[in-house]
């Protein structure tokens, strides 16, 4: 039985495979082994902003088994994997005729019954997004298939009004978009004070003594022994529990959690004090967050605990020059990892403390000026959310 979204004016939901169009699939292995193509991967996707940031020019001889799906301008991917990220991003011109993993469902929007635009805000929406998690399977690498995506329903008023909501959901996204960009370049901020003070650290331009970040503090992975890692036994309880998706979109502080252990869920971690630097070594690779509070993280994060020769925000910022050649370099097999031993022999320029402390205080200012615009950010998601569910209710 279709739902119907209840509001001023219902609007009958319909499956979203009665309003998309088939997509071919090519096997550039056998159809063009000495040429390059686009491959959009499920990385290729950046989950925050919901864009293709990084697909890749890939010889067709060595394209990927996953590597089938011929994509158009105008088609909505969507990650079956980890429903809960929300994987999702409109294919624009450039990657036209590019390839996408069999990890996403391609949703090409049939023409005269579906808005492109008006389908993407629709998979991003809070609705959609329980309901697929709802649905998924597997505990540790939770997915849906295709066919759940396709059945799943999706309020379908007229194309002319598809349009209209849409446009007033671009116009509020736009500025959430230029509230995250004021943040970002905060953090690249951060790093010119870093390359001024102390030269670039990637080619160590002022001749910094170099030493392995092993030798300069601990480094000890979160602990998370108790499977599966979703048991409701540990989780809703009263200590934060960190995740990478925590720490990937912190803007340098750990100020905010998704999840929480009990006492059953602590017994089997462990909790870390406020002021650790937590490194993610699998999934987003490299990124980095301090702790504001007393929290637990699971072994897909590391922590790192300062001694008496550098500074935790000296290291933060650090790694945030070398946190791409990590995340390139690291193996993959179910998703990309490194490490404890890849992050004890990285090479960091060593600076006197008394400087590094005058880094930190200069820091402190930029940090405030993120602590205001992320109090922005927060008002202009929730007002986002408020227009985005009154406009699939039929309220706008």
């Amino acid at each position: 039985m279709l739902d119907s979204f209840s509001g001023s004016s219902q609007l009958k939901a319909v499956p979203i495979a009665d309003l998309v169009d088939d997509v071919s699939t090519r096997n550039p292995s056998q159809a063009e082994p000495d040429l390059l193509f686009t491959y959009i991967d499920l990385s290729a996707v950046d989950q925050e902003h919901k864009t293709i940031i990084a697909a890749k020019r890939v010889l067709g001889a060595e394209a990927p088994s996953r590597a089938r799906q011929v994509v158009r301008a105008g088609d909505v991917l969507v990650s079956t994997v980890r429903p809960n990220l929300n994987g999702v991003a409109v294919v624009p011109e450039e990657y036209d005729d590019a390839i996408a993993s069999t990890g996403f469902c391609v949703l090409r929007p049939r023409k005269g019954r579906l808005d492109s635009s008006f389908l993407f805000h629709w998979v991003r929406s809070a609705l959609f997004v329980d309901r697929m998690v709802q649905q998924a399977t597997g505990a540790s690498y939770p997915a849906v298939s295709d066919g759940i995506v396709r059945k799943s329903v999706i309020p379908a008023p007229p194309l002319s009004e598809q349009r209209r909501i849409a446009a007033i959901l671009d116009q509020a996204d736009a500025l959430r978009s230029k509230r995250r960009a004021a943040l970002a370049q905060l953090d690249e901020m951060a790093q010119a004070i870093f390359v001024e003070m102390f030269g670039d650290p990637v080619t160590n331009a002022l001749g910094l003594p170099l030493k392995p970040l092993g030798d300069l503090g601990d480094l000890e992975r979160g602990v998370s022994k108790h499977r599966p890692r979703n048991d409701p036994t540990l989780l809703n309880g009263p200590y934060p529990l960190v995740q990478t998706g925590d720490i990937a979109k912190c803007h340098g502080y750990i100020r905010k959690y998704s999840s929480t252990y009990s006492e059953v869920g602590l017994r089997q971690s462990r909790l870390w004090p406020k002021g650790t630097l937590c490194i993610t070594i699998a999934a987003n690779i490299g990124k980095t967050g301090i702790l504001d509070f007393e929290g637990c993280f699971p072994d897909s994060v590391v922590g790192f605990t300062p001694g008496p020769l550098v500074r935790t925000e000296y290291v933060q910022i650090w790694m945030s020059f070398i946190q791409r050649t990590l995340e390139d370099g690291a193996p993959q097999s179910a998703q990309k990892n490194i490490n404890l031993a890849i992050l004890r022999d990285l090479s960091i320029p060593l600076a006197s403390i008394g400087l590094q402390d005058k880094f930190v205080k200069r820091l402190a200012c930029v940090d405030r000026l993120k602590i205001s615009y992320q109090q922005h950010s927060v008002k202009l998601d929730a007002l986002f959310t408020s227009i985005q569910h009154r406009a699939f209710r039929g309220e706008l």
